[in-house]
């Protein structure tokens, strides 16, 4: 039985993971305030959110779900970062590809696990 949400790796990544792209966006011209960069820290912070409310819920079947969006928030993240390299906003996005791809193996992970155990959520 799970104790929390916080207590998932995959959880505590994508906080870090947050932390960091919020950190770069600081950074990216102010004409993207309200562009790609809202774009960006939207869809980083969708990824522990939707984990969040997921394992909060009353059903396997609802917390899989929950972890499918977030992984769909994973790839658009990845989208978003490579736009942001190919117009210079971002010198190097190798250490978050790196991050993404970690997060996308523990999320396909642990739908697995959740898909194929027969496990109470609470």
């Amino acid at each position: 039985m799970m104790k929390s949400h916080k207590d998932l790796d995959v959880w505590k990544k994508s906080m870090n993971l947050v932390t960091e792209i919020y950190r770069v966006t600081k950074n990216f011209p102010k004409e993207e305030t309200y562009g790609l960069t809202n774009q960006v820290k939207r869809c980083v912070v969708s990824i522990p959110s939707n984990i969040a409310e997921g394992a909060g819920r009353n059903s396997k079947k609802e917390f899989v779900q929950f972890l499918y969006v977030a992984l769909g928030s994973v790839s658009e993240l990845e989208t978003q970062l490579i736009i942001a390299l190919n117009l210079a906003y971002l010198r190097d996005i190798k250490q978050f590809l790196y991050q993404i791809e970690s997060i996308k193996k523990m999320l396909n992970g642990l739908i697995n696990h959740l898909k194929s155990k027969s496990i109470t959520i609470h």
